[in-house]
């Protein structure tokens, strides 16, 4: 029993270690693997270069999967563009599962006492979280050790023996025992490493070694379909076209693992040489045969799980996607897309507004009123979505964009509170009353929602990129829509006291509606803030410090 909790144990360790080398590497490069993975995919072959690359450094091939998704999602890349990555992907995988097959276990003690020194001086830095990743490569070059002393020990036992000569029955037993392991592990590059160590003991047969192993490539599809089960169509077109490759490559592999024991065992005697081998073997000619078929695999997958109707799903969040959350990065780039979505929202409603001011139409009205509760739900779903975030998974920029996110979403819901309330009150005091606007003062209301309508969109753009000079020229309308707001005040006034009627019976829903508009540009210019403030860029207070009175002297 000892035995085998120890055994249990290495696994666990060899599972964890994993772990931590994908998610230090995603934390200290996640965003640049993504920009290199968005650079480098003109091509097919080049694509395939990229994913191998990534995949090798993270150690993932489902955490690549992740990534290159999203950009399907976004439109950035083509389906077959994507599926040409992960064949990469996997090919890099298998890359370092030959690498972690070598006895490198002298390096376990160096990396774990550099990387701990590392994370805990410098934790917050991309040093630290290098530390993290040397962590993990030590704890898993420890596992491998462990794992082979435990197995030596438990082999001998005549009850393990009978119970693993039993699986060298199926073929088909084998697989499914291989890819629910890489399932439950998380990791088909931890399974194919315990699977080579096993063998390498004798505590398995060769053949049964080869039979887990395709097991865990199919397994490694699977938990990336898994994985991305509650995301967008486009999301889940890239896992599941991965997972055809995966399983007619098992397919056509499996009726011949025996062919590759008996022609290859005498020029390689290592078991576990033999099955990482056979591993890498199996994945670069799948990425050889699939890379040229990869857009007629990406319309069988289109056909399998069609995009839906972007109309039927305007209110929805389209870019939460729950899977990313391990992927700091990622995440964050899903929040910010979503959030964008919210000031499409906003958009339309203020556009509408407009429509139902000078058309009294009711029903426009009621309708746009609605679009707030999605303002309101987009909101929700985006705040509880950053929050699911690990904050110190992320770096300095990242934990800004954090809150520049937090911020825009929170302006965006205010703003639609705003347009509500006005909308009832054009209801109540306009459209049912049977009143209008004088043409001087609609023709002012129309020039503020101009203004209004392109500072939103500029605002949008500040967020979207940043843009220093682009937030000085949002400041810069702040001010400029302020003198508009005092100045149209003032000339309604002045029809007031030349009673004209229409000015007369709308005053107070016109001074109002002003009001509204100039607190919407706030919220608005409120955007340029966070970028101005890292920049260094915001102009000191415009408040004039007092010096307190000074007592005055008794005479």
């Amino acid at each position: 029993m000892k035995h085998l909790l120890n055994l249990l144990a290495a696994v666990a360790l060899l599972v964890w270690g994993t772990y931590l080398v994908r998610t230090g590497i995603l934390r200290v490069f996640g965003a640049n693997l993504r920009h290199v993975l968005a650079r480098s995919i003109s091509t097919r072959p080049a694509a395939a270069t990229a994913g191998l690359g990534v995949t090798a450094l993270v150690q993932s091939s489902t955490a690549t999967a992740l990534i290159v998704s999203s950009f399907v999602g976004q439109g950035l890349v083509s389906l077959a563009t994507a599926l040409a990555v992960m064949l990469g992907a996997d090919v890099g995988t298998s890359l370092m599962t030959v690498v972690f097959s070598f006895d490198l276990s002298w390096l376990s003690p160096l990396f774990i006492l550099v990387g701990v020194v590392l994370f805990i001086t410098r934790q917050s830095t991309p040093l630290g979280r290098f530390g993290r990743v040397l962590i993990g490569i030590g704890l898993m070059l420890l596992a491998l050790r462990l794992v082979a002393e435990s197995t030596a020990i438990i082999v001998r036992s005549p009850a393990v023996k009978a119970m693993l000569e039993s699986l060298s029955s199926d073929i088909l037993l084998e697989i499914t025992v291989g890819a629910v392991l890489s399932v439950v592990a998380y990791s088909s590059l931890a399974i194919v490493l315990l699977t080579a160590t096993l063998a390498a003991s004798g505590a398995i047969p060769i053949d049964v070694a080869l039979g887990l192993t395709l097991g865990a490539n199919l397994g490694s599809g699977l938990l990336a379909v898994l994985a991305t089960a509650n995301a967008s169509v486009e999301v889940r077109q890239v896992p599941m076209g991965n997972l055809v490759f995966k399983g007619v490559g098992v397919v056509l592999a499996a009726p011949f693992v025996g062919l590759w024991v008996r022609y290859l065992s005498p020029y390689i005697s290592e078991h576990d040489k033999l099955v990482v081998i056979y591993h890498l073997v199996f994945n670069v000619l799948i990425a050889l045969i699939f890379l040229a078929l990869t857009d007629k695999v990406a319309r069988v997958v289109e056909h399998w799980l069609p995009k839906p109707d972007k109309s039927l799903v305007a209110g929805r969040p389209h870019h939460l996607d729950p899977s990313a959350l391990s992927t700091p990065s990622l995440a964050i780039s899903n929040a910010a897309r979503e959030a964008l979505h919210q000031a499409d929202v906003v958009e339309t409603m203020l556009l509408g507004m407009l429509r139902v001011i000078k058309d009294n139409d009711l029903r426009l009205a009621q309708e746009l009123r609605k679009m707030d509760d999605t303002v309101d739900q987009l909101y929700s779903a985006i705040k509880y979505y950053l929050t699911k975030i690990s904050r110190e998974a992320l770096g300095e920029e990242e934990s800004r964009r954090w809150t520049d996110i937090i911020s825009f979403t929170i302006n965006m819901e205010q703003i639609g509170d705003i347009v509500e309330r006005v909308l009832q009150d054009i209801e109540d005091k306009k459209i049912k009353k049977g009143r209008n606007f004088s043409d001087a003062g609609m023709a002012e209301i129309c020039e503020l929602h101009a203004r209004l309508v392109d500072n939103l969109r500029l605002g949008m753009s500040v967020f979207l990129n940043g843009s220093v000079r682009d937030a000085q020229r949002l400041l810069e309308e702040k001010a400029r829509f302020r003198d508009l707001e005092r100045a149209y005040a003032g000339t309604h006034l002045t029809r007031l006291s030349e009673n004209t009627v229409q000015s007369i019976e709308t005053s107070s829903l016109h001074l109002d509606l002003i009001s509204d508009l100039k607190r919407i540009n706030s919220h608005i210019c409120s955007i340029a803030y966070p970028i101005l403030d890292s920049a260094g860029a915001l102009a000191p207070s415009r408040f004039r410090q007092v010096m307190p009175e000074q007592p005055s002297r008794a005479s």
